[in-house]
């Protein structure tokens, strides 16, 4: 089945269907690790900009590519960790 047969497919289903199927496309994007390549694209684009803001949320991307999920998930579990300690 090719791709373009699968959209005409969801394209069919009844609304509540459509929903978790974008549901599951929206979460297997979030959790997509990076190629090197796309990791290397982000990279050099996070190293030129010279805008902060932009520069922190190319960091994000590519600490989400490497670990999966949030982009400070890391980060915030480590903190809850040693506040526990």
């Amino acid at each position: 089945m090719t791709a373009a047969e699968v959209i005409e497919e969801i394209k069919r289903l009844p609304q509540e269907e459509k929903s978790k199927v974008f549901d599951y496309a929206r979460q297997a994007a979030e959790t997509r690790r990076l190629t090197p390549e796309e990791a290397d694209d982000l990279a050099e684009r996070m190293v030129a900009t010279r805008d902060g803001a932009e520069a922190e949320r190319l960091q994000d991307e590519i600490v989400k590519g490497f670990c999966g999920g949030e982009p400070h998930a890391h980060l915030a579990k480590k903190s809850t960790t040693q506040a526990t300690m």
